[in-house]
């Protein structure tokens, strides 16, 4: 692949221009649908993209006392995570000979980046109320990561494979427990506000793929039909649950996911394993 290639495809598409616009609109919908949970009208359509070009203009600040070079590059860390997430997505789905070995794993490690970015920020800026937020981020990561992976071993049982690629090709049935269990789950200001919105469109986007099949699932529109379907309900259900669930502590999320949720994945992989 040439240098101009690659320049194409990590700023324009499917890299930074492109899933950062499909994720402020996704952000859009995310608004659009809490509007309407509240029973209020929401925001204009274009005002992801006013909140962008007020953010362009604004003095990025660094509390005093805090990590001003950590506090300044975590975004940038989940930022670029999410850049790099969505070219070996969209590569995966466009072209699965393109994928490679193990790019599955790489993709996992990738998505925990806006997280992990969002505790170095919190820790960074040494702010007690900042701090709060950044062990409780960490608890709730020990949480979902757990089943999230035992979600993913099953289509991975399924495919033999842990290239994207051929788990595209090759996706579970729609009544796998493991769909079951993906529905469950200044410029620094910027740069967080695009990295959330780029995740809110590039991890469903991903979950739905790797669940229901990528575009060779089906002949002819079918499949890319079936997947932005999946990929709008699995938005709007995230939304919908964030936004009818807002006293849930963190404690009782711990409990949610190491229980039943766990016990969901545990039963799917072995379901996956003999065959079922």
């Amino acid at each position: 692949m040439s240098g101009a290639e690659l320049f194409f495809e990590f700023l324009l598409f499917p890299g930074l221009l492109f899933t950062a616009v499909a994720g402020l609109v996704t952000s859009w919908v995310d608004r659009k649908v809490t509007a309407m949970v509240q029973m209020r009208v929401g925001p204009p359509f274009l005002q992801p993209f006013y909140d962008v070009r007020k953010l362009l203009i604004k003095e990025t600040c660094v509390p005093e006392g805090g990590v001003a070079g950590l506090f300044l590059a975590a975004p940038l860390l989940g930022f670029a995570g999410v850049i790099l997430a969505s070219l070996i997505l969209w590569r995966a789905l466009m072209d699965g000979s393109a994928t490679f070995v193990g790019d599955l794993i790489v993709m996992i490690y990738l998505l925990m980046l806006p997280a992990l970015a969002v505790v170095l920020g919190a820790f960074a800026s040494r702010n007690p109320l900042a701090s709060i937020g950044g062990s409780r981020e960490v608890k709730l990561m020990m949480a979902y990561e757990l089943p999230l992976v035992l979600a993913l071993l099953v289509p991975v049982i399924r495919a033999d494979s842990i290239r994207l690629g051929e788990l595209f090709a090759a996706p579970a049935p729609l009544a796998s427990l493991s769909g079951v269990l993906a529905l469950l789950v200044g410029i620094a200001c910027l740069q967080a506000k695009l990295t959330r919105a780029m995740m809110l469109f590039t991890l469903p986007l991903f979950l739905a793929a790797l669940f229901l099949g990528g575009w060779a699932a089906a002949p002819g529109w079918a499949a890319k039909g079936i997947l932005l379907l999946a990929w709008f309900v699995l938005v709007a259900l995230t939304v919908v649950l964030r936004n009818t669930t807002p006293r849930v502590r963190t404690d009782q999320a711990v409990k949610f996911f190491w229980g039943p949720v766990t016990a969901v994945a545990l039963l799917a992989v072995v379901l996956a394993l003999v065959g079922w």
